[in-house]
């Protein structure tokens, strides 16, 4: 039974929900919420599922319910959703299974969603930006805002390692408009931050902007066609800039004291309206989390050796892991790639590796240890069904 007195609260206080403990460990399958886009969540519109999180929008009176009783600062009218992230695993645009019906990594949901939390918390603290949760009910849930998303992935790199670094030494030397100097050795610290956005969605009819998901674009092309990247004025890709420059400047002092190195990331931004129906630009989606960014050990570093605390040590794996690792960076085998992701059983021990990754650099995060739900699936029914929600069928 959960304690509903601790979980519920008029509104999100992170300094709260980061250190609460969540239950015993059970046996590692029924511990993972492997499918999130099932539940009995009331909703009349179809469930947006992702590779990793699923939402479900929720009606008008619904929304309008909550904004009223839980008090959000939001306007009276806005839409509402409530977003589950699941324990499932992405790498290279694929869905990995393990043996022994372990389909996710236990406790990688909430990882993800505690990092996101602490960051955002920060965000908001240093006057950076708002993000879209209202209301953080169960460590695999979020209560969000409605946003209207930016069509950029903002992308920023202090080092020059992964996918980058093949191109550079390939001979590529100029990135989303970005000329880099000769002589960069991989995994080297760059001069200064570099921002290489990639499109959301696929965009067409624009001037030198591929019409593709995550195909690499220039600012310039950006600044001409800003409407149709979907920012509401020109100023307004300034703003982004700074946001993505001080979000990544707070996330990596924070890792730099707990011997850390963030190395690379994902931002994702969007436009809500305030309790005043005024626009707004905030942070969406995760930020900062081993999902989104790759996050180096510093000591490990200084002695010329790559140590992973993010998905990237779980994409090293697959590569070493498969027969054929070329199936897995050539896009002109996506079919092969999924049946062979559909039809691979890992080790346990690939998972639950990763699953230890993830809890360890979230506790290190936040600086509490993250204790996992016994069962996610169950809480989650409780949590909503409960009269301060209301929101299970």
């Amino acid at each position: 039974m959960i304690l509903l007195a601790i979980l519920f609260y008029p509104i999100v206080d992170f300094d709260k929900i980061r250190c609460f403990q969540w239950g015993e460990r059970m046996s590692q399958a029924k511990t993972v919420l492997a499918i999130a886009d099932d539940l009995p969540i009331k909703t009349t519109q179809p469930v947006h599922s992702g590779k990793v999180r699923s939402v479900y929008w929720l009606t008008a009176t619904d929304s309008s319910r909550l904004i009223a009783s839980r008090g959000y600062a939001v306007a009276a009218d806005a839409p509402l959703a409530v977003m589950v992230i699941s324990d499932r695993i992405s790498a290279f645009d694929c869905i990995w299974h393990g043996e022994n019906e372990l389909n996710g990594v236990p406790g990688k949901g909430a990882a993800l969603n505690a990092i996101s939390n602490y960051w955002f918390e920060q965000f908001k603290r240093e006057n950076l930006a708002d993000s879209h949760i209202l209301e953080v009910p169960h460590p695999y849930v979020w209560i969000v805002q409605r946003a209207e998303p930016i069509l950029i992935e903002a992308i920023a790199r202090k080092y020059i390692t992964g996918s980058m670094w093949r191109s550079y030494s390939k001979g590529e030397r100029v990135f989303c408009g970005n000329l880099l100097p000769e002589g960069l050795s991989r995994d080297q610290r760059l001069d200064d931050l570099l921002i290489t956005p990639s499109t959301k969605g696929i965009i067409t009819g624009i001037e030198g902007v591929p019409e593709a998901d995550d195909a690499n674009i220039e600012r310039q092309a950006i600044e001409k066609n800003f409407r149709a990247f979907k920012f509401d004025a020109l100023e307004d890709l300034d703003r982004y800039e700074v946001l993505l420059n001080e979000g990544f400047s707070l996330i990596s002092k924070h890792l730099e004291e707990i011997n850390q190195i963030f190395v690379d990331t994902k931002f994702e931004f969007g436009y809500v309206k305030n309790q005043a129906g005024e626009r707004k630009m905030i942070y969406m989606d995760e930020v900062g989390t081993p999902d989104s960014s790759r996050i180096w050990d510093a000591s490990e570093y200084e002695r010329n050796n790559i140590v992973e605390n993010s998905k990237e040590g779980f994409r090293k794996f697959l590569l070493d892991y498969l027969d054929d690792p070329d199936v897995l960076l050539n896009k002109e085998r996506m079919p092969e790639r999924a049946a062979l992701a559909r039809d691979t059983l890992l080790p346990v021990t690939a998972l639950t590796d990763v699953s230890e990754t993830y809890t360890n650099i979230a506790s290190r995060i936040t600086g509490c240890n993250l204790i996992l739900p016994d069962s996610p699936r169950g809480e989650i029914l409780d949590v909503l069904s409960n009269e301060s929600f209301n929101l299970i069928k």
